[in-house]
């Protein structure tokens, strides 16, 4: 399959990009060979292949997910540079709330 300049100019309009006629020449030549390359893929024989999640024979290598007791409100905040006892106090991003 081949893809024509119309194909090539419209998926450029769709990604945004400002092609030349000369970008436009030669991404339709090298997306034509590209899509060749991808239907020759069709040709293959895949009927006694088994479906694959991921190439290699991996397995997790995380830690068990065990649930831990977390730090105290005191143990959090004794770094904070500001708090209030209760919360972390930060300056305001969405305007002055007089939170902080």
């Amino acid at each position: 399959m081949s893809l024509s300049r119309n194909d090539v100019a419209k998926v450029g309009l769709l990604a945004r990009l400002a092609l030349s006629d000369a970008d436009l020449d030669t991404m339709t030549r090298e997306l034509s060979s590209i899509v060749g390359f991808v239907g020759q893929l069709e040709k293959i024989d895949t009927a006694d292949v088994a479906p694959l999640a991921h190439p290699l024979d991996t397995q997790n290598v995380f830690r068990a997910d065990v649930p831990k007791p977390s730090l105290t409100t005191a143990e959090a905040l004794q770094s904070a540079p500001r708090h209030d006892g209760e919360c972390f106090l930060v300056p305001a991003v969405l305007g002055d709330t007089g939170a902080a």
